[in-house]
């Protein structure tokens, strides 16, 4: 292990929290919010605080909403606030969501998967942070969003790399995901964005590799073709 990996391991406990208190902030035609804070679950790979708050909803002023909260879906007021975001109005038209952080599997209910089909939370996404042995758990979550109206190109699924779930497992994970039919979201531990990807668990040519299959397999999902191959 190199000088910057056992670096970045044992800064791990020092990290600031992904969130923050509340945000609002406008730029151009979308607008981003953050609403609630916290997430019980303490994942080993992630820093959200475990203490849950609610700060409300700001004026929404953009017909397009991306919400950053971290875990919407376990507290306990999330239909609500999914239903009253559903009813706001711009200029007399609806506003349409993202849910930038992946839906938590262990939270999903009929219900509230389709409250957020009814109230109009577009480019689902559903986190995959564990490892290969969660596939049915996994596979409940989508055919929820299904059932509520989602359609298979709709959702996203995230999986954490560069992380302790090797990427054997990832493209294991990867390979039902072409069987569902869904897009998949490559993340990377420790908060990090490409094209900065500093290797901690896997090599950066597994990084890059595993980038590679992930674009393809949309491509595939999208278009049902590979489009590498003439």
């Amino acid at each position: 292990m190199t000088t910057v990996q056992v670096r970045l391991q044992k800064d791990i406990t020092l990290r600031k929290p992904y969130s923050y208190g509340p945000y609002n902030v406008v730029r151009g035609k979308e607008q981003r919010i953050r609403i609630t804070e916290g997430c019980p679950n303490n994942c080993p790979q992630c820093y959200e605080p475990t203490e849950l708050k609610i700060f409300g909803v700001p004026e929404i002023v953009r017909n397009k909403v991306s919400i950053s909260d971290m875990n919407l879906l376990c507290k306990p007021q999330a239909l609500q606030i999914i239903e009253n975001l559903g009813k706001i109005r711009v200029n007399d038209r609806v506003v349409e969501y993202e849910l930038i952080c992946g839906i938590d599997h262990r939270f999903l209910t009929q219900e509230l998967a389709g409250a957020l089909y009814r109230n109009r939370f577009r480019k689902i996404r559903l986190a995959w942070d564990g490892p290969f042995k969660d596939q049915k758990q996994i596979k409940k979550a989508i055919d929820l969003l299904l059932k509520a109206g989602y359609k298979n190109k709709d959702i996203r699924v995230f999986m954490v790399t560069n992380y302790r779930i090797s990427m054997v497992e990832s493209l294991q994970k990867l390979d039902l995901l072409k069987v569902w039919r869904v897009q998949s979201v490559d993340c990377y531990f420790d908060g990090q964005v490409m094209p900065h990807v500093i290797p901690i668990f896997w090599s950066g040519s597994e990084i890059k590799e595993f980038r590679h299959k992930v674009r393809k397999h949309n491509i595939m999902v999208n278009f049902g073709i590979d489009a590498e191959v003439d």
